[in-house]
């Protein structure tokens, strides 16, 4: 357990400065993205107000208040956010690849380590992991801190409603999707992406031990899978059967836990077996 522990924060040691980069850039962007989007609103508003010679409360009669909504919605916002997730989407390839194509050949070292093979792939896989909670609990932080800033420029009277955080992510489809509001929600969104991680984990596996062929495996691998976890909606899109919106959820957690526990013993027999140094 302790040498996995060390691996752990090894691999996530390795990703630091690019990880406190993403941090950087997610927290000067969104609170930029804020004072630029509430100043452009409200001059946007004035504007109206002016040409049109209405009060401000015809104004948000006529046009609506201002909320935080526009805010979310923007570039600046949502940028970071996408660039978040390519980064560690990217980071799956290469925590692997990074280690045989690096200066040193590092992954004969890590191979040679006295310890579990297992415990290297469960590592990897835990860092990015941990590190997507880290930039998600680190959005739950910094959200609060952006509405009270929204909230402190735009003059109550042109405020459509004063949102609380929780109404912030309810009402952005992206919010809604990386902070869960509930349990089961948090199951089907985390643990599809344990999944996909795994699965990409054994494709990478395939190719490591048989190169040319391994890509074909690997992607074949990834299509069974996906095939696999999907069968309970092809089989409800063909009308042979009809599964209740719980059952249907109750399914879908089931095989993604089949399908995830399968890449790992498969990706990990690969890593002990056939990964040679």
């Amino acid at each position: 357990m302790m040498r996995y522990s060390k691996l752990v924060n090894f691999e996530i040691n390795r990703f630091s400065k690019i990880y406190i980069s993403l941090l950087l850039i997610t927290l000067v962007s969104q609170f930029v993205g804020v004072i630029i989007g509430t100043k452009s609103s409200l001059n946007r508003a004035h504007d109206i107000m002016l040409e049109e010679k209405i009060s401000e409360a015809a104004y948000v009669t006529n046009y609506g208040g201002i909320d935080f909504t526009h805010i979310a919605n923007t570039l600046w916002f949502l940028g970071p956010i996408a660039l978040s997730a390519v980064a560690l989407v990217f980071y799956i390839f290469l925590i692997w690849y990074r280690d045989w194509f690096g200066k040193n050949t590092f992954i004969y070292r890590l191979l040679m380590l006295p310890t579990s093979r297992l415990s290297i792939y469960l590592s990897k896989a835990s860092a990015i992991f941990l590190m997507v909670l880290g930039l998600i609990a680190f959005q739950i932080i910094i959200l609060p801190m952006e509405n009270a800033l929204f909230n402190s420029y735009v003059p109550e009277s042109l405020l459509n409603m004063e949102m609380s955080t929780s109404s912030i992510i309810k009402f952005n489809g992206v919010l809604n999707l990386i902070i869960p509001t509930t349990f089961t929600q948090f199951l089907l969104s985390y643990g599809a992406g344990l999944m996909v991680m795994s699965i990409l984990f054994t494709a990478i596996m395939f190719e490591r031990s048989f190169r040319i062929k391994g890509i074909i495996l690997g992607l074949v691998y990834c299509g069974i899978a996906a095939a696999l976890f999907l069968t309970p909606v092809f089989v409800m899109a063909s009308d042979v059967f009809y599964f209740y919106p719980g059952e249907l959820v109750g399914i879908l957690i089931a095989l993604g836990i089949i399908v995830t526990g399968l890449s790992v013993w498969l990706g990990s027999w690969l890593l002990k077996n056939r990964v040679t140094v």
